[in-house]
């Protein structure tokens, strides 16, 4: 079942299985996807109208403003925020029937905290790679092997995993599916739970000469495993 939208899928897959420390595969897709998109709105995209547009509408969190300033295209910031700026004008001047009343830009700028044009670029595709993976594990009878190879999948991915397995796959099969996932969570959340406790230890003096084994970094893992190891920028830039 190898279709071009499989294979960035398979891909993080095999990679997270061939080697553990890479972590939850979904997180590895959300940051090619983040990447991706910061480069096309920097460059390809930048100039077209129908993305302008986009942009000017939607704007950009303070996350991705901060990732599309360190990849160091000031000129290319600079025109998208140019046109943005310009429209923004017109939308919070406080004219109209409400004139003087500031209701006009209340509502406008309470809009645009909601909306990024990146955030929902990947929130779309992000969410096809979620249903592909499920797909692949009841379809391709290798994905199975794959998925039980994975080191684990941090909880708001896994989370999306099962939301969408509930809605996709019978019920005996899904049963079957989770019994696959949980096996891979139960494991990993073990393994931490007793890294951690091991680095709390350290700290008391009767474990001064003990070795630190592979808690010295169980906090970190901890974080990614709860909160996701996203918005990482591509080591090539």
């Amino acid at each position: 079942m190898e279709q071009i939208y499989t294979i960035p899928v398979n891909e993080a897959f095999e990679k997270s299985a061939a080697d553990k420390s890479c972590g939850c595969a979904f997180c590895t897709l959300y940051n090619k996807l983040e990447n991706d998109e910061l480069e096309l709105i920097l460059g390809a995209s930048m100039m077209e109208p129908d993305v302008r547009i986009k942009t000017n509408e939607k704007g950009f969190c303070r996350i991705h403003y901060d990732m599309m300033f360190t990849r160091k295209n000031r000129l290319g910031m600079a025109l998208t925020l140019e046109s943005h700026l310009d429209e923004l004008k017109k939308e919070i001047k406080d004219g109209g029937l409400s004139a003087g009343s500031g209701k006009k830009p209340v509502a406008r700028i309470g809009e645009l905290e909601k909306t990024c044009y990146v955030c929902e670029r990947i929130s779309f595709n992000f969410a096809h790679m979620i249903e592909t993976a499920v797909l692949l594990w009841e379809s391709d009878e290798a994905f199975p092997v794959k998925l039980k190879a994975q080191p684990y999948f941090c909880l708001p991915h896994y989370r999306m995993m099962l939301e969408y397995a509930q809605k996709r796959l019978g019920k005996k099969v899904l049963k079957d599916f989770v019994k696959d996932c949980e096996e891979i969570q139960n494991k990993y959340i073990d393994s931490l739970k007793e890294d951690v406790s091991w680095f709390c230890k350290k700290f008391d003096y009767r474990y001064d000469e003990e070795p630190w084994y592979n808690s010295k970094d169980s906090v970190e893992r901890s974080m990614k495993f709860l909160r996701s190891d996203i918005h990482k920028e591509d080591k090539k830039k």
